[in-house]
């Protein structure tokens, strides 16, 4: 049986303070993709395989309408603690920035280097704890990627800063990753 109070808690914090934990790309208005958030969710197994529907339930079960769904959209109405206007905005990243993910994948890493795979930005965290929490999702003992960011951006890589945590880019060639 779904708990709907402990999914509303968990939308809700990623939604309100830690979308980049959960590589979810907020817009300036903080919509995010339904069928990103789900797959962030599923990915971490912790409430079985969520559903649009159980997404729809979980809104209409609240006492306080915490968020809302629009366009194959959610957002949380209230209670940020993120700045709102996440704005791609071309910056120059700092020296070093991180990525955590699954072991699974750094064969297709070392062969392709970073790609968006599904989504939009390669995400890389300004810290290795937050690029580990964010690896911790998909495996119990996860790779975390150093970028050489200074020389990426040196060499023409363009980086975005989503927010004090997140950069983005396009693609990191893996001329400029290294294993941690």
């Amino acid at each position: 049986m779904m708990n709907y109070e402990k999914l509303s808690k968990e939308v809700s914090y990623a939604l309100r303070h830690a979308p980049w934990e959960y590589e979810l790309e907020m817009d300036e208005e903080g919509w995010v993709s339904i069928e990103q958030l789900l797959n962030a969710l599923n990915t971490e197994g912790k409430f079985g395989n969520i559903t649009r529907n159980d997404l729809v339930v979980m809104i209409d079960k609240s006492e306080k309408k915490r968020h809302e769904i629009n366009a194959g959209k959610i957002r949380a109405l209230y209670g940020h603690s993120i700045p709102m206007h996440i704005v791609k905005e071309k910056k120059i990243p700092p020296d070093k920035l991180y990525h955590g993910t699954a072991r699974r994948f750094i064969e297709s890493i070392k062969k392709n280097g970073l790609l968006p795979m599904s989504r939009q930005y390669v995400h890389l965290s300004a810290d290795v704890d937050i690029a580990k929490k964010v690896g911790l999702r998909r495996d119990d003992s996860p790779c975390i990627l150093e970028i050489d960011s200074k020389r990426a951006y040196e060499d023409g890589v363009v980086f975005y800063h989503g927010n004090e945590k997140v950069w983005l880019a396009d693609i990191i060639p893996m001329c400029y990753i290294k294993e941690l």
